[in-house]
């Protein structure tokens, strides 16, 4: 019979002279351009001193009203805490997964009363019984399934980061728009407010026969263009604090504001360092690449279906009526034993499930480097969004000005009687208009602000 510390040294000789069968990982080439399409130009204003993609939230959002949102979301939002809940989930996949590799121990006792018509007081027969199943992975099978368990683990950590990222992205971007409507109800108020003097005076005016009363309906047009625009900045207000509530994870209710958007600190020009550093600092692309690794290590997996199972089996028991004899005589058993399974035929399944996981494993990599292109993308585009939008802005800032001064000298001379109130009327309009549009440009510059900086990777560290 084998003893057990040859059973020992044999099982621990199959361990270490055995294999990891399938491929072992390798990340994809993945082409990267020399630098990004549509670069920022030079425009007025100090780059960083570090590069954006590695600016914490903190300090590329300096208004505090907008931080104790963000931090608040981070503590609160419930797809912040159901990412964590999964990280959670995945670190015990792990821990079941790896327990596979260990041996199984498992003990059994009792307790056997027997009584017969010819042994009226029979004896009490205590046993007590260990054993010990181990199935050897020789082949690599256990821990190819733990290398895939733990990338998954690191894909769903990479995952909870995606959300952090796009979290803090879609509070600033509901914050700003918040404030663009801030902006146009003051301006809309404040114009409703000049505009009822102008009916009052036009009206006093036609009272005394020294205006037509077009002049009256003109200027009525004026406020009412004003009010409308009131009632839409409000409604617009009331939904978009609710948005920002939802993120928050709380009702809906009122926000707290801090800087207006005019006032909100951001670089004019973006120091966006190398392309080939955004595959290492996007969580998405580096989730997608656990992906990868995974259906990889799930390769070895099916392969090793194709080779002989090995187990040993140990097993130690004793039976007495008497505790004191528990270990001692006949009623203790010992044995040692190994099994070898080799499938011989499963009807093509082994094969079938050896294909599906290559093309599983081939479908991840494409979605790898789809994710990475898609990657350099959204930086090209986010850079061209927050140049040509900061350009876009300052020309309606310039046409704003314009306006504002056109109106001035159309009241003048509507009030030297040199012109109608009609050209009051379309000057006010104008500039009413382009007010509105300055409001909306400013916005739209800082939500390219944040779509860039969220697509150079939003400060994640690896």
């Amino acid at each position: 019979m084998i003893s057990t510390r040859n059973l020992t040294a044999f099982a621990l000789a199959l361990l270490l002279s055995g294999c990891k069968v399938g491929p072992n990982y390798k990340r994809p080439v993945v082409v990267t351009p020399d630098q990004y399409r549509a670069v920022a130009p030079d425009l007025p204003g100090q780059p960083a001193a570090q590069p954006f993609a590695e600016m914490q939230w903190e300090t590329v959002f300096q208004d505090e009203a907008l931080r104790a949102l963000i931090k608040e979301a981070l503590t609160n939002n419930y797809d912040m805490q159901i990412a964590a809940s999964r990280i959670l989930q995945a670190q015990a996949v792990v821990g079941i997964t790896r327990a596979n590799q260990l041996p199984n121990l498992s003990a059994s006792g009792g307790v056997d009363y027997q009584r017969n018509s010819f042994a009226l007081n029979g004896p009490t027969i205590d046993s007590l019984g260990i054993s010990l199943n181990y199935i050897v992975d020789f082949w690599g099978k256990y821990r190819r399934a733990t290398e895939a368990a733990r990338a998954q683990l690191l894909a769903t950590t990479y995952g909870r980061d995606v959300v952090q990222t796009t979290l803090i992205s879609d509070i600033a971007i509901a914050y700003f728009a918040l404030r663009q409507f801030d902006d146009q109800l003051d301006y809309a108020q404040k114009n409703v407010a000049a505009d009822n003097d102008i009916v009052r005076l036009n009206t006093i005016k036609y009272t005394g026969g020294d205006a037509a009363i077009t002049d009256v309906y003109q200027a009525d047009l004026l406020l009412q263009q004003a009010q409308a625009q009131v009632i839409n900045s409000q409604q617009s207000i009331a939904q978009t604090e609710n948005q920002i509530s939802i993120l928050l994870g709380r009702n809906p209710g009122p926000i707290a504001r801090g800087l207006a958007l005019v006032d909100q600190p951001h670089l004019a020009t973006v120091p966006t360092g190398l392309p080939s550093a955004l595959l290492e600092r996007r969580p998405d692309v580096r989730q997608s690449e656990e992906l990868l690794v995974a259906a990889n290590a799930n390769v070895g997996v099916a392969k090793a279906a194709y080779f002989p199972q090995i187990s040993l089996t140990g097993q130690f028991g004793a039976a007495s009526t008497a505790l004191t004899s528990f270990l001692q005589g006949p009623a203790t058993l010992w044995s040692v034993g190994g099994e070898v399974l080799q499938p011989l035929y499963a009807g093509g399944a082994i094969t079938s499930a050896y294909k599906l996981a290559w093309a599983q494993r081939n479908e991840s990599e494409l979605t790898y480097k789809q994710t990475a292109l898609n990657a350099f993308g959204d930086v090209a585009n986010s850079l061209v969004g927050y140049n040509q939008s900061r350009l876009f802005r300052m020309k309606i800032e310039e046409q704003t000005n314009t306006y504002l001064e056109t109106a001035r000298l159309a009241n003048v001379r509507y009030s030297g009687g040199v012109t109608s109130f009609l050209e009051v009327l379309v000057t006010q309009q104008q500039f009413f208009t382009s007010e509105l549009a300055l409001a909306a440009a400013w916005n739209t510059e800082m939500q390219n602000y944040v779509q860039l900086y969220q697509a150079l990777g939003g400060g994640w560290q690896p």
